[in-house]
């Protein structure tokens, strides 16, 4: 029996997929600790259709964990990324770049995985091996001493060496470490649906930019698509607001009926775009992960893969101190972990935010010099392939889970 029932090694403090892969990677390789994974609503597996785009890295990161074959069978890869670029009310689409084929032989560049796959996967692989404590609320933190504390609304204190911020963009816990933000609104959203499609897409993706930000399609199993579509805030609204049918023509036609008549088939969502970046990403006892450390602009869909390659970093610099006897939760080691995930957040959020400033304009010179850019791109095959490579996290000095191996 537990002497201190609410005691433990680390806290986790978020359900969403971050927060789960987390304490999935703790159980697989630290073994013998106790971990608390807290929400303020009840654990369970989304009931919509929306998926995410997982690079090649993060795939591997879930193979290490032995929990990829339960979500496979659902996970359609990406074989071909194109690329097009047009202004208002242009009928062409035309193609500037193009990328197809594996990023290492017989190895996609990356998958699209349902969201309910994924969560119900993890969800699988970690009933038994934690508590979890949900739905509560967290009123309070503390990260002095020798022990982080989590105050809950029920009157509730859970201890432990190490607290993992895994909740979100809006993060309560960020909030009481008293860790602040930079960034900025884009003055757009983001609007996101699962659609059918007369024609099949043959596993390619589509990113079309436009004057008001990028409209892609990802590939889904079978003749499906989701869809991530870039407007104005103002016209956003008015597009969530119009009948299924009605928004169905418009999607077609912004795709050039690329792939036929389209049906809409899951609820169409909208939520605002900015970015957003903790100005540290740990604090006393405290390190943050996934959307509570960093908000970056969906045009890369790499918002979910730096989520998990904090996962793989964190999980490697914090075993390593566990298996050592050593505090896994000493300024020391989240330093580490800073340092390690500091550079690549910063790079993907001035790489998003600036293509977002070059792409979602109609000035004539800017569009004329992009396209001569993505041309030249185009026809580099060791720049294409570089790119790829690091879209899809296979950068050979990450952490060893993005490469597939143990800790």
């Amino acid at each position: 029996m537990t002497a201190n029932p609410d005691r433990f090694d680390v806290l986790i403090v978020g359900g969403g997929p971050a927060g789960l892969t987390m304490a999935l990677s703790l159980t697989r390789f630290a073994h013998g600790i106790r971990i608390g994974l807290v929400d303020r609503r009840p654990m369970s597996v989304p009931q919509d259709s929306r998926a995410s785009a997982l690079a090649a890295g993060v795939r591997r990161v879930f193979e290490a964990l032995d929990v990829w074959n339960a979500m496979a069978d659902e996970a359609q890869p990406i074989r071909a990324m194109k690329l097009t670029d047009s202004g208002m009310g242009d009928i062409a689409r035309p193609l500037f770049l193009k990328f197809e084929g594996d990023v290492v032989p017989g190895e996609a560049f990356a998958h699209m995985v349902p969201n309910r796959a994924m969560t119900q996967a993890l969800l699988d692989a970690v009933t038994g091996k934690i508590e979890v404590i949900a739905p509560v609320e967290i009123v309070g933190f503390s990260g002095e001493g020798a022990q982080a504390t989590l105050t809950l609304k029920d009157g509730r204190r859970l201890t432990a060496g190490l607290v993992v911020a895994a909740d979100g963009a809006q993060s309560s816990l960020r909030g009481m470490a008293g860790i602040g933000v930079v960034g900025h609104d884009y003055r757009q959203s983001g609007i996101v649906t699962t659609i059918a499609h007369q024609l099949p897409h043959d596993g390619a993706a589509y990113e079309h930019f436009r004057p008001a930000g990028p409209f892609a399609s990802l590939p889904l199993k079978g003749n499906r698509s989701s869809l991530v579509w870039t407007e104005s805030t103002l016209e956003a609204a008015r597009l969530v607001g119009l009948a299924p049918e009605a928004l169905a023509l418009e999607i077609e036609a912004v795709m050039g009926s690329t792939l036929g008549a389209v049906q809409i088939e899951e609820k169409v969502q909208s939520f605002p775009l900015r970015l957003q970046i903790a100005r540290d990403l740990v604090g006393p006892r405290l390190a943050l992960i996934g959307d509570a450390a960093h908000v970056v602009h969906p045009i890369a869909g790499q918002g979910l893969n730096l989520g998990l390659k904090d996962v793989a970093a964190l999980s490697e610099v914090v075993i390593g101190m566990i298996r050592l006897g050593l505090d896994h939760g000493s300024a020391d080691v989240l330093a580490r972990y800073q340092a390690w995930r500091r550079l690549d957040t910063s790079m993907m959020a001035m790489v998003t935010d600036g293509m977002n400033r070059l792409f979602s304009n109609d000035v004539a010179p800017v569009r004329a010099l992009r396209d001569i850019g993505l041309g030249l791109v185009d026809r580099s095959g060791p720049v294409k392939d570089f790119m790829i490579r690091s879209a899809a996290g296979l950068s050979g000095n990450g952490p060893r889970l993005l490469s597939g191996l143990p800790i």
